[in-house]
């Protein structure tokens, strides 16, 4: 089976773009909350949470569908809520023994953990890359500690809003007292898909984003191109915990089976640069979107290229003294070799591993912080990207962005990771980071509960 919490953030179907190129059309609108506990650190206490919580979804799914025309709900765990909350395991079960500790009853990244020669649990502490570079007087990266994380997903701005207010309102047939809020992050993704001006530049000009004006009309994101092509997301349950083989221990009978892990992070997208001053040029952008020697129509919006090897990158290095954005990771976020995962789907080599979920926002950086000075936060309109992407292990994801930055496990790229020639590291400044465990839905609310007395 599928994770059935990330399912429902995939978007409103496939249609195909340029007449060939298959498309995930997201939905419109997205929202994530985050916060912290206001629950007592006991058996009861969380026990008696995780009903409520449970209550107040199921009765959500019974008033929306789980598709962008009702609302998709995904509940996402980070580590401070295991550590904190559920330092050891009170009762044995199929799963677990009785005095099992944190972090031991974590999913283990077994292929990680044999390459490093140590424990490593599919879920790690978020960290920095050597790109990352938030813009002047913000200070370092913030890795944050989020006890939790919900996204929401609709194409109607109030099925979202009466499920924020479902599940962080205050009354008693709502969850809001379980949880102190820390931000709200809004924004959106598409909307010009079938012709129609879409949302990003139609938000961008209203709010006088500088660059706001270049941004191709129907774009699904700021910086013009399609991302959510079929090729370049996971198929079906590929992301899952279990799906591969070897990757992590939760097949064939793991608490968090049909799980996944999530990153989240934001970053500000400086447009007048991208559609400025470093890549005046359509086929700039291109060439930095994807890779050099690229030369599609002018205009052209999805693109779908050939995957390139880390000899391919290596050698278009060479050639050009630069290397793309999409080009640079293929080869470390998909199969390598053909596969069969552990439901017995054959994956193709070249078969892309993650999913995507990330959305344009004009938050700065967050619509809502419970600490603005922290947040640096401002109410001055920002082009940014609240970033989310779901895999089996964290690890995957850290591979996948030092490629991004021209760091292999073999080689290092000799392009400075924040030049114009390195993909579009240039453009991008990130804030805030953190890595999630999802649970499978039936232990979606306050997973392990059950297990403390």
């Amino acid at each position: 089976m599928q994770n059935e919490q990330v399912v429902k953030v995939n978007g409103s179907g496939v249609k195909s773009s340029n007449g060939t190129i298959p498309v995930r059309v997201p939905a419109l609108h997205d929202h994530v909350i985050t916060a912290t506990l206001n629950v007592s650190a006991n058996a009861k206490a969380l026990q008696e949470a995780q009903h409520h919580l449970e209550s107040v979804l199921l009765g959500l799914e019974r008033q929306f569908s789980p598709t962008p025309t009702g609302v998709g709900i995904t509940v996402a765990w980070g580590l401070p809520y295991f550590h904190q909350y559920i330092p050891r395991l009170g009762k044995t079960s199929g799963f677990f023994k009785a005095g099992t500790p944190y972090p031991a009853y974590l999913p283990v990244d077994l292929l990680t953990s044999k390459m490093e020669g140590h424990t490593v649990y599919a879920v790690q502490e978020s960290r920095t890359f050597p790109s990352d570079q938030p813009p002047p007087g913000f200070g370092p990266v913030r890795l944050e500690q989020n006890d939790v994380a919900v996204l929401l997903r609709s194409d109607s701005l109030a099925n979202i809003m009466a499920a924020t207010n479902a599940l962080f309102g205050p009354g008693s047939n709502q969850a809001g007292g379980l949880f102190k809020v820390r931000s709200i992050r809004r924004g959106f993704s598409g909307g010009g898909f079938y012709g129609q001006q879409g949302l990003p530049s139609k938000l961008a000009l209203a709010a006088h984003i500088p660059g706001a004006q270049s941004i191709p009309p129907q774009a699904q994101g700021f910086l013009g191109f399609t991302t959510t092509l079929q090729s370049n997301m996971g198929p079906g349950i590929i992301a899952n915990l279990e799906t591969l083989p070897g990757l992590t221990n939760q097949w064939p009978n793991g608490y968090f089976k049909q799980g996944t892990t999530m990153q989240l992070s934001h970053l500000f997208q400086d447009l007048a640069t991208w559609y400025g001053q470093s890549f005046p040029q359509y086929a700039h952008r291109v060439q930095a979107m994807f890779q050099p020697g690229l030369s599609p129509a002018p205009g052209t919006l999805t693109l779908e290229p050939p995957g390139q090897s880390e000899a391919d990158v290596a050698h278009g290095v060479r050639r050009y003294h630069a290397y793309g954005h999409s080009g640079s990771m293929a080869q470390v976020d998909s199969t390598t070799s053909p596969t069969t995962s552990n439901y017995g789907v054959a994956y193709p080599t070249g078969t892309t591993i993650p999913v995507r979920g990330d959305f344009d926002t004009l938050d700065n950086p967050f619509y809502y912080t419970s600490d603005p000075t922290g947040n640096h936060y401002s109410n001055k309109k920002a082009a940014g990207l609240h970033f989310i992407v779901f895999q089996p292990t964290i690890a995957i994801f850290n591979r996948i962005r030092l490629a991004m930055d021209g760091h292999y496990s073999d080689k290092t790229l000799p392009v400075a990771p924040r030049s114009p020639h390195a993909g579009i590291n240039s453009v991008l400044h990130t804030t805030h980071r953190q890595n999630y465990l999802v649970p499978p839905r039936r232990y979606r609310s306050f997973p392990l509960a059950e297990f403390l007395v």
